[in-house]
Formats: C-alpha cells, structure tokens, sequence
C-alpha cells in the first residue's frame, strides 16, 4: 500500500461495515461507499463463488491502495445452516393444531411429512421441544421421537416451501460451528487475507477454538451471537474471541422479540469491558433496500447502538442487494455523526466506561485517556505491533480519537473495526525521543494536532514488544 500520508479519516468514532453483493461489487461503487464512510467490507460466504470473492478482494485491495487508507475484509462463513428437505408440490400449508412429522426419508414430502436431514435434531430433540420453521414464521412441538423421526404437533401453521430453514432454541445440538463448506471458504478466504473471521451460530467457545486453531493468528475470530445457547456461554466465547456481532436476525428469531434489545446490550456491555471490538448487524436501515430513506425507528436503532458505546453498525442487504447502496452508507454515517455530536452521547459513553483492568497495560491506557482529557489533548498516538495497545485506549472510549502507529499492514486493517482509532502505517520506533518525534509528525500530517498543541503518547518498551505498554509521554506540537 502507498507510504503517501494518510490524510483520509473519519471524524466520526464509531465504525462502519457495508457488506459486498452484487449492488455494490464493482469498484466505482465500492470507492463511493468507502468515501462515504464504510470502514470495513463484509463478504458473505453463503453466496457467490471463490471467483465472485476474489474479485472482490482484488478490488478492495486496489480502493485501498488508491485511498491510501487501510481497508477491514470480513469473511463470513455460512455455518451449519439446517434446512427442511423438498417437497412433492414445492409447497404446503400447514394447519395449526395438525400433526406434522420430520422424518429422515429423502422422498419429497407432503403437508403430512417432510425431510429433515439432521440426525443430531433427531438425537437431541425431546418431548416438547420447540422447531421453528422458516426464520420462526412456523412452530412445531415435538409430541413423540421415534429415533428416525419426529412426530410433531404444528404450533403456528403457514405456507412452508422447500429447503426452508430449521431452528432449535431450546437445546445445544452437537454440531461444530464449521461445516466442510466453511472450512473450504475459510481456507480460501485465509489465503485471499481476510482480516476478519466471521464465525457463525455459535454455541461454545470450543466452536471459537476450532476457528482459532484454523485461522492460526492470519486473522481475527469475530463470533456472531446468534443463538441463545452463546448467550449461556458468553464469558467463555468473550474470552477467546477478537471480535463479536450482535447478529440480531437469527437472534430474534430464536429469542422472543422483546429479549432481542436487553441480549444486545448485554453483549455490548460486556465486550467493552474485555475491550473486544462489538459489531451491531441485522435490519439497521433494512427499508433502505427499496427506500432512499430510512424510517425514523431504523436511524433510532443506529443511533442507540453508537449510545451503547458499539465499536462498528453494519449494512447488510442495504448494501448487497439494495437500490440505494451508497444512500444508506452515507444515512449510517450522517446518524452517527450527529449522535455522537450530542452532549448526551458523552456523558452517557463516560457513565458507561469500564472500570480499568488490574495490569499496567491497562492503567497506562486508562491514565492516557484521563490526561488527554484533562489537558484538551486533540490526540491519543498510541504505538503498537499487534493492535493491543489500540484496543486498550480504545477500550477507555476517550475524549480524543487514537491515531494507532503500526509497522504492520495487518494489524492497520483490523483496527478498521475498532471505535475512534485511526490507524498509520509506520516502520517502528527505537527510542522514546523517536517516537515522541514520529508521535508528533503523525498527529500534524493526518490532521489532528496544530503547532502549541499537546499530544499523549502510550508505547511499550522496549519498542516491538507486543503487549508490553508501559510508557506515557505528553508533549508539544512545535
């Protein structure tokens, strides 16, 4: 990518990811969306081939090296997605009240019997367990399994076509979170250099562990919260996870509507305070699909996940498949921008700060965000190799944005994702009077600082350590 100063940045905290489809895959529209704010692209590995994503790497890749700006890719594998079998005449319609039975015999079905090729629902499913079909729009009751199929009672009846999808709310079923289709996309999005691991319906953090194991530190775990069985297991898939979404679509249709809002901000409120980056996705401007404008509940719900402190809100269909591609980007970035111009917006991210962590790192991350406060510093220069020392000053949410100095392209990339960090490429300091020097280049060539103005510094020493943040300077622009 160019060494040209990065003089291209957001004046804004909170971040933006726009999911690539076919509105959008061409680089004259990807160009538009990125200037419009789009941080990170999302590419959604249950459609399009390996040749359609590469093309889409391929471009990004240039838009990044014309912007002169490190570029997020988020690969987001499809996961164990459980559907019904076919049916005879395409459809049915199911009655409520009627019996109505899964079964595992490939034979088109009719409005008494379908295929269900999913032995672990058999296995795992008892007397009353509840099977929602078709994004929850019908519910089955299980009344009896006979081993090879389940004798279900229909709950709430409807029209039911083929391979529409099942879901289980009710138990953990023992399938991994990686199908042999995500482990080709992932090999494949790994090689292309994603930077971002979207890891779907996830129950466990072992689920979390696979992925890590596979993706060997070539790119960050981001876990999708989609089940309520994650939400049972949260402290555990917090802990070995980069990143997380509030993947609110499967979410609500697993959870009762009205437990979707407190599941959001409950999983909001916790990574903040393990400072992992949190994503807000599903429906955020979901009319923006056919509309040029959003309805006024839609820019309400972005602008409560920029007052719950969320480090990015992401487009999905608006962006994919939608007619206003660049309209809903530049709406996202217009509602975040004036939330975060509130006075309200402040003392509600401040009220809502975690407490620091018990190592040095973190106090020495906590005490920049306090003196860069306390003096009206315009910047937080903070020095590091793998992104942590970042995320530990991002983690603080504070007053000045973070310009992130980082000999690394890889590491500049994920920082995309991350609340109010602005991440430059740079090689690595070898003393504290270099970095100091480079500290205050950097805040005057990228627009942050002016001559008498003070600016925070936060390294580690010694220099290209990871980890090790452990140095606080303040010094003048002159």
């Amino acid at each position: 990518m160019s060494s040209r100063p990065h003089r291209l940045r957001r004046r804004r905290r909170t971040r933006i990811i726009a999911t690539v489809g076919p509105a959008c895959a061409n680089a004259e529209m990807l160009g538009r969306l990125f200037h419009a704010g789009a941080d990170v692209f999302r590419l959604n590995f249950s459609h399009g081939t390996h040749e359609d994503h590469a093309k889409s790497f391929a471009l990004i890749r240039a838009l990044e090296e014309q912007a002169g700006r490190p570029i997020g890719i988020l690969a987001d594998v499809q996961g164990p997605k459980l559907r019904v079998g076919r049916f005879a005449g395409g459809r049915v319609h199911l009655q409520t009240g009627q019996a109505f039975t899964l079964d595992l015999n490939p034979t088109p079905g009719n409005a008494r019997r379908v295929n269900l090729p999913h032995t672990e629902i058999m296995q795992a499913a008892g007397i009353g367990t509840t099977l929602l079909l078709d994004d929850g729009k019908l519910r089955l009751r299980v009344v009896r399994n006979r081993g090879d199929r389940l004798e279900c009672e229909v709950v709430t009846g409807g029209p039911l076509s083929d391979r529409k999808g099942v879901n289980v709310p009710d138990i953990v079923l023992p399938i991994p979170a990686l199908t042999q289709k995500d482990h080709a996309d992932l090999t494949f999005a790994l090689d292309q250099g994603c930077d971002f691991v979207g890891l779907s319906f996830v129950q466990r953090a072992e689920d979390v562990a696979q992925a890590r194991e596979i993706a060997a530190g070539r790119a960050w775990i981001m876990t999708k919260l989609e089940k309520p069985q994650a939400l049972d297991n949260l402290d555990a898939i917090l802990a070995l996870s980069d990143a997380v979404m509030v993947a609110r679509g499967d979410l609500g249709v697993e959870l009762p509507p009205e437990e979707v809002p407190l599941a959001q901000k409950r999983i909001v409120r916790a990574a903040r305070a393990l400072g992992r980056p949190v994503v807000v996705a599903t429906q955020m401007l979901e009319s923006m699909i056919t509309a040029p404008a959003p309805t006024r509940a839609e820019a309400s719900d972005v602008a409560t996940a920029v007052f719950d402190g969320a480090d990015a809100v992401m487009l999905s269909a608006e962006t994919a498949a939608g007619q206003y591609p660049y309209e809903a980007v530049n709406m996202m970035d217009r509602i975040i921008a004036r939330t975060e111009a509130d006075a309200g917006w402040r003392e509600t991210i401040d009220a809502t700060r975690p407490p620091p962590g018990h190592s040095s790192a973190d106090a020495i991350a906590a005490a920049a965000a306090q003196v860069a406060g306390s003096i009206g510093a315009p910047v937080i220069v903070a020095f590091t190799e793998s992104g942590s020392t970042a995320l530990r000053v991002a983690r603080t949410r504070p007053a000045a944005p973070v310009a992130a100095i980082t000999p690394t392209i890889a590491t500049a990339r994920r920082l995309a994702v991350v609340w109010g960090v602005h991440a430059v490429i740079s090689t690595g300091a070898h003393s504290v009077t270099e970095a100091v020097s480079r500290a205050l280049r950097t805040a005057v060539s990228d627009g942050f600082a002016e001559v008498g103005q003070e600016v925070v510094v936060v390294a580690g020493l010694p220099f290209g350590q990871t980890g090790s943040t452990n140095m606080l300077r303040v010094a003048a622009v002159r």
